[in-house]
């Protein structure tokens, strides 16, 4: 069975979650269905972990919160988690962390939704790359937003309608489950919550404009920057010989565990290849489903 996706998402999206879809049967998944229509199993999130808190008289079941800047993370793992128990047990707080893990739902009462995750693999990391995943955690939320405007405009708000404008298909699945199932989704709040990211890392800087869904200034700002980010991106979409030749390396080195990102890295430069162009090239593959992250810092073909 193909390892899920771990979405890049903010603690702010996520916590408001209200939808789950039920796996049917023991090795079907579920998933929490987000406003903005990601179809969440797992999660790549990077953060402060601020506490680690056992909750039971044995103390092999830990609670902990990893905060962003948009909300706090809340992390339950216990015996069948050792390692990550144990891990979690292990780090001084503060700490800069990054965590994969599986999406969790709890409704003590009706009327009551509750999210969390059960942490897979946690380990330390610095400042940089925290802000780096801000920054990609800032991108792809801008595109589902974008993505979700798109199917408000259609008639027919289907799958396939968007999967014809070029979003995947677990991204068009879910805007469409998400339109269904949240009243009113408040797009301004989610934009106001890029910005505040965005400041985070640039105080005082203006980087976003504010989106009225029906000014059409607004939406020419939108068509214009549209036009510049597809401008800047065209090297990257004319690359498909440095795409077929960094897939070619994670073949090479993949085996059974997967490659090492390093590994990845150090052979491609070997061939002329920077690494900014490797790393466009591996977050292009991603998107196209051809690789995966299957734990932290190694990569798998599908």
């Amino acid at each position: 069975m193909k390892r899920e996706t771990a979405w890049k998402i903010f603690a702010g999206e996520y916590n408001d979650s209200t939808y789950e879809i039920k796996g049917e049967g023991e090795m079907s998944p579920s998933y929490v269905i987000t406003p903005l229509g990601a179809k969440v199993n797992r999660l790549f999130l990077i953060g402060v972990l601020t506490d680690v808190e056992k909750i039971s008289e044995n103390g092999e079941l830990v609670r902990a919160h990893i905060s962003d800047p948009t909300g706090v993370f809340t992390i339950y793992s216990g015996e069948y988690q050792k390692d990550v128990t144990d891990a979690l047990t292990d780090i001084e707080v503060p700490a800069f962390v990054a965590m994969v893990g599986k999406s969790r739902t709890y409704i003590p009462e009706e009327g009551t939704f509750l999210v969390s995750v059960r942490p897979e693999r946690i380990i330390e990391v610095n400042a940089v790359i925290r802000d780096k995943w801000i920054l990609e955690t800032c991108k792809n939320t801008k595109d589902r937003i974008e993505a979700v405007l798109e199917a408000m405009k259609m008639e027919e708000k289907n799958p396939f309608q968007l999967r014809k404008l070029g979003y995947s298909r677990e991204l068009s699945e879910g805007i469409c489950e998400a339109i269904k199932n949240y009243e009113n989704i408040d797009l301004n709040k989610y934009i106001s919550l890029i910005q505040e990211s965005l400041q985070y890392l640039v105080p005082g800087k203006e980087t976003l404009p504010d989106l009225d869904i029906d000014n059409k200034k607004e939406k020419q700002k939108k068509h214009e920057t549209k036009l510049e980010e597809k401008k800047q991106d065209e090297k990257e979409d004319k690359s498909d010989e440095i795409e077929k030749n960094v897939l070619d390396t994670i073949k090479k080195f993949e085996g059974e565990e997967g490659a090492p990102w390093d590994s990845i890295t150090e052979e491609c430069e070997k061939t002329g290849l920077d690494k900014d162009s490797i790393e466009e090239a591996l977050n292009s593959l991603m998107d196209k489903g051809l690789i995966y992250e299957p734990v932290l810092g190694t990569i798998k073909t599908t």
